[in-house]
């Protein structure tokens, strides 16, 4: 089913996006909590990640790149605030250097993905991403982060099928 709705709101500073999957919170959660996992739709189709470090735990960090369709990489990096699995993960999501370090002179936002069980059985998935200023979240709306987003979590139905 996947995503079902996104409200961006400048007075608040967020992007909402929600989605439905046909599976139970503790399935979907693993696809956050396996890196194999994690790399098979956290990026677009055209720009596959690849994980380097995975640690979710408070305090932990997440590296990572995406190669686009040319082989260029895209590098970037979670810092983990607060994680309560198979529920809730906020993370610090930045962008970084070619050996993972954050580049600071780019845009930092707050992801908080939430994971709830929908009536009927499957999951509701709620990531509100908050930014620091409005010239930030135009930068990076600018940038395509709503439809990287979106078409992300459209390869999420395909892991939790197989």
């Amino acid at each position: 089913m996947t995503v079902t709705h996104v409200q961006r709101d400048p007075a608040t500073l967020t992007m909402i996006v929600r989605a439905e999957f046909d599976a139970d919170v503790a399935r979907v959660w693993q696809l956050w909590a396996d890196p194999r996992k994690l790399e098979r739709w956290w990026g677009p189709p055209t720009y596959p990640a690849t994980v380097r470090q995975h640690d979710l735990s408070p305090g932990g960090a997440v590296n990572y790149f995406m190669t686009g369709p040319q082989g260029e990489k895209h590098h970037g990096w979670w810092r983990v605030l607060e994680v309560a699995p198979p529920q809730l993960l906020v993370v610090e999501d930045g962008f970084a250097d070619e050996h993972g370090a954050p580049n600071m002179a780019m845009p930092t936002t707050r992801a908080r993905f939430e994971l709830t069980p929908r009536d009927g059985g499957g999951t509701h998935v709620t990531i509100t991403s908050t930014f620091q200023s409005i010239e930030q979240m135009e930068q990076l709306l600018a940038m395509g982060m709503e439809e990287g987003l979106k078409a992300a979590m459209g390869q999420m139905d395909a892991l939790l099928a197989g």
